[in-house]
């Protein structure tokens, strides 16, 4: 960077980026038309004449760099397998609030062999875990209050 050379990544990946942004925005048939046969793509007449030159930026973008393909490698990739688990976890993601494991039904304590084991077989029981998230201000934070 001392000598005025862009970072690798900017090189490899966001002047190309860039270079579409800034071709769709400005209209400029050529270079998009190389573009998109370059990448090998085929955008449908529909969206090549849009008014909206963001329509035919998202198509492009789409078909390059699908966002569902994106999303379920890097899940694949980074989220830690369900058979790595320990079971002190089981019991914290079964178990809501206050209440304890061991306060909980014999039918849904069961239900932790078969966590643990993440078995795809026929007979095993359908384990499902729903999260939700809510957003909360770092101020609100019990560590961020003053004491």
């Amino acid at each position: 960077q001392s000598k005025g050379k862009k970072p690798l990544f900017v090189q490899l990946v966001l002047d190309n980026i860039w270079n579409l942004y800034e071709s769709v925005m400005r209209r400029d048939k050529e270079k998009i038309e190389k573009i998109v046969t370059s990448l090998g793509l085929k955008i449908g007449a529909r969206e090549s004449r849009h008014a909206d030159p963001k329509v035919h930026l998202n198509a492009i973008c789409s078909q390059w760099l699908p966002i569902s393909e994106a999303v379920l490698s890097m899940v694949c990739n980074k989220l830690p397998s369900p058979l790595d688990i320990t079971a002190e976890r089981v019991e914290k993601l079964m178990c809501v609030g206050a209440r304890t494991f061991d306060s909980l039904p014999p039918e849904t304590q069961e239900l932790k062999n078969a966590f643990l084991k993440c078995s795809s077989e026929p007979t095993a029981p359908v384990i499902v875990f729903v999260s939700k998230m809510f957003p909360v201000d770092a101020k609100a934070l019990p560590h961020n209050k003053p004491r």
